[in-house]
């Protein structure tokens, strides 16, 4: 079983930058797929980014790209999410997700992951 837990969100104003952590411990191993995905209230969950760790290649949604950047430290089972020009649409609870083991694609879609996050609120104000 794996635990994930979420650090790092606040508030900003917009143009702001925050960092998001999401430490995974309990069962892992280095061939894992972990993403971001985010929700606002009343919304469905969206996918934000994700990183598998084999082929070390990172995915972004069009609304982030090239404003985000997802990384992942294996020896320390942590991803992040660096949040850079943050606007207000980018205001959301933010989730993390992971597999440790078994197929993942491009980690783009919920069913992909077997754990997840509690959440860290980022909200971004005009």
């Amino acid at each position: 079983q794996v635990q994930l837990v979420e650090s790092g969100g606040g508030s900003v104003q917009t143009g702001g930058s925050l960092s998001l952590a999401c430490a995974a411990s309990g069962t892992t191993n280095s061939r894992n797929c972990m993403g971001w995905f985010r929700q606002v209230l009343g919304k469905e969950r969206e996918w934000v980014a994700s990183i598998k760790s084999i082929i070390k290649v990172a995915y972004y949604s069009d609304s982030v790209k090239g404003r985000f950047t997802i990384s992942q430290d294996n020896a320390k089972n942590t991803v992040y999410l660096q949040m850079n020009n943050l606007k207000p649409e980018d205001t959301a609870m933010y989730y993390c997700a992971a597999r440790f083991g078994g197929y993942c694609d491009t980690g783009r879609t919920e069913a992909e992951y077997w754990d997840w996050g509690q959440g860290t609120q980022v909200t971004v104000s005009s």
